[in-house]
């Protein structure tokens, strides 16, 4: 009999998302940029002769342990796996050897994996179930963001600075506009401003707003909460919403989440204070969102993920003609201020005399 994974939540994670393989990398990038034909022979080589040299943890890491454990908070009678993880890599078998090795030694309770030298794996998230998708290479993400195949999202490096996780819950930090609701109204936000994007959204408050890459993650994970025991205020999962959304836009937010049947424990509405200040004290051990800005700053203490615009995207559009008329800025700043340092100085000389 097949296998039912319909009421249990599939984490798919890279080997990179779950170890940190920083070094390896950079073995086969510098042998690559010097020799490419002869980069995955160095690499191949480096992982065997470093197979008992232990693996330092992933960004993804908290997040796989805290999740799997959960499987030991079931209702009575429940049989089914609240989560499952697959590791899904782009190493060959044979360097793959490590990191399966590194899974037994460490206890994890993962029994699936795929390794498809070099290939792209985003093929078999649909036959592994996959809900979520970590990964470090941006090209796989943004295929299966592409297809809408399930949630994806870009792991940063493993944060400098982590405060000690709750043993009793796992946090999930999720961004609204682009993230979990879809990129409409930060479109208008984006090209008509501000004031705009208030307007309407105070007009629509109790009109949904359609489901972005990461809403049917944020409804599985509500639907997983309903199987634990207790009362909901105190679940194993605690999900909150940080936006940079503020009255009057906050309405439709709640509404839509009424309309979905979601319960999210806290919701933080910031309008422009920024966000790390407030994932630092939630402490998740993942917060996915969709620009830099905030995930930049917020990296430094907490593991964060970056989901991309879908291709088609009139928003990722916009967002990259505003990161190159920035870069512009910069440069005919730079070249401005070089221009007139030599002008600056022969004035300084003349007013001396």
């Amino acid at each position: 009999m097949a296998i039912d994974l319909s009421e249990t939540l599939v984490i798919g994670i890279s080997a990179t998302a779950l170890f940190d393989l920083s070094i390896a990398d950079n073995v086969f990038n510098q042998k690559r940029q010097l020799d490419p034909d002869s980069a995955m022979e160095e690499y191949r080589r480096y992982m065997l002769e470093n197979e008992n040299v232990p693996l330092a943890d992933g960004t993804g890491m908290p997040l796989v342990k805290a999740m799997l454990a959960l499987n030991n908070s079931r209702k009575p009678g429940d049989d089914k796996p609240l989560v499952e993880v697959v590791v899904v890599s782009r190493n060959s078998p044979e360097t793959g050897y490590r990191v399966l090795k590194e899974i037994r030694q460490r206890g994890l309770n993962i029994s699936r994996s795929a390794f498809t030298a070099g290939e792209s794996v985003t093929h078999y998230l649909d036959a592994f179930y996959v809900d979520l998708f970590l990964t470090t290479n941006e090209d796989d993400a943004q295929r299966v963001i592409d297809t809408n195949q399930c949630a994806a999202a870009v792991m940063y490096p493993p944060p400098k600075s982590v405060e000690p996780y709750t043993d009793t819950q796992v946090r999930f930090a999720f961004d609204g506009d682009a993230v979990i609701f879809d990129d409409a109204s930060e479109l208008i936000n984006q090209t008509q401003g501000l004031q705009q994007f208030h307007q309407s959204e105070n007009e629509q408050q109790d009109v949904p707003l359609n489901p972005g890459p990461h809403a049917n993650l944020l409804i599985k994970l509500s639907k997983i909460k309903e199987r634990l025991p207790g009362r909901i205020e105190y679940s194993p999962i605690r999900l909150a919403l940080i936006t940079a959304r503020n009255s009057p836009a906050e309405m439709r937010v709640i509404n839509t989440l009424r309309h979905w049947g979601v319960y999210v424990d806290e919701v933080f509405f910031l309008g422009g204070l920024e966000k790390a200040r407030f994932l630092k004290a939630f402490n998740p051990h993942i917060f996915f969102d969709d620009q830099d800005a905030h995930l930049d700053p917020a990296a430094t203490s907490v593991p964060s993920a970056r989901v991309l615009y879908p291709s088609h995207s009139a928003l990722r559009t916009v967002m990259q003609m505003k990161t190159l008329t920035a870069s512009e800025t910069t440069v005919k700043s730079d070249v401005i201020s070089s221009a007139e340092e030599p002008i600056n100085k022969l004035n300084n000389v003349s007013d001396k005399k």
